[in-house]
């Protein structure tokens, strides 16, 4: 076995998240083996199809096997990238809303590290035995800012990352987070999503998709009927206003400091938080792996830290 990789992973409600993919949380059983490979986890005598759809809420994300399941395709879709050794040791850094960092992070981390023992799976029809030697965790929105050296000569910061269920909320200030400040509020975007689908069905008698959604609110082409391309837009901008309010209700002035938002929610609604003139000082961190990428960042910090201390 190779040196110990480190791989970050993003565990949303709504998306997997590692440094280099991103994929719907959605995870479906089979008793035998699919048509296809694509996809396709193989663990424990059984087959999943990773990425159909998205998980039911879970607030805690233990009690069932599902997001182990789907740390294991996002192990496995990271060493493919890079070229890894199929039997790996792995580091695993992932994060948890500060508002609950202290009281998860113990259970959180035995649920991803399950003792360090080995695991045998198959993805898309490649074989692994990966060792899941260590698990850091850090606080969701912290680790990705800490990666914009421009931000941390901020004295005073707002972070927004919004998540498919939440919003969570902190200030920092001189790069340190203010745990007075943290907030989690149920305002992520798939109460987004789903109001703006209510909405055109109200208006227009069409059922559209989250996905047709998203592509609209992204600016891709498509055939959207015109009509209900406006209706998307006028709800994303309300959407935002209502989570400015939220963010001021808060006790947080996003007039008189930079707000940083980052995210699945920041990259769809990009647009809409610009044009929010006078309410707020946006800056925007549309790369929806960021969280994973800081992970990755802190860990590596942590590890030249030991070595130089040693």
């Amino acid at each position: 076995m190779s040196e110990t990789i480190t791989i970050g992973v993003d565990h949303g409600y709504a998306a997997m998240k590692s440094s280099h993919f991103s994929f719907p949380t959605g995870l479906v059983q089979y008793e035998h083996e699919p048509y296809t490979s694509k996809d396709v986890l193989e663990y424990g005598g059984k087959y999943y199809v990773v990425g159909s759809g998205r998980q039911p809420l879970q607030k805690d994300k233990t009690v069932t096997e599902d997001y182990y399941l789907l740390t294991l395709a996002a192990i496995a879709r990271e060493l493919e990238h890079r070229g890894a050794d199929r039997t790996a040791s792995v580091h695993l850094a992932a994060g948890l809303p500060l508002t609950s960092f202290g009281r998860d992070k113990k259970k959180f981390r035995a649920y991803l590290l399950r003792d360090g023992k080995p695991v045998s799976f198959r993805y898309e029809g490649n074989g692994y035995t990966v060792t899941i030697a260590e698990v850091s965790l850090f606080p969701q929105g912290y680790a990705a800012v800490l990666t914009q050296q421009e931000l941390l000569d901020e004295p005073s910061v707002i972070v927004a990352d919004i998540g498919g269920w939440t919003v969570d909320l902190m200030r920092l200030d001189n790069r340190i987070p203010n745990a007075a400040t943290c907030r989690s509020l149920e305002l992520g975007m798939i109460r987004c999503l789903d109001e703006i689908a209510e909405q055109v069905r109200r208006a227009l008698g069409l059922s559209m998709t989250a996905a047709q959604i998203e592509s609209v609110l992204q600016g891709g082409v498509s055939s959207v009927d015109e009509n209900a391309r406006q209706i998307i837009h006028r709800e994303a901008s309300a959407y935002v206003r209502r989570l400015l309010s939220a963010i001021a209700e808060s006790g947080l002035d996003a007039r008189a400091m930079p707000a940083v938002f980052l995210g699945g929610g920041a990259a769809l609604l990009k647009r809409h938080v610009s044009a929010t003139d006078g309410l707020c000082r946006p800056f925007i961190l549309d790369d929806v792996c960021m969280n994973a990428k800081g992970y990755e960042c802190l860990v590596g910090q942590m590890l030249r830290g030991v070595k130089g201390g040693g």
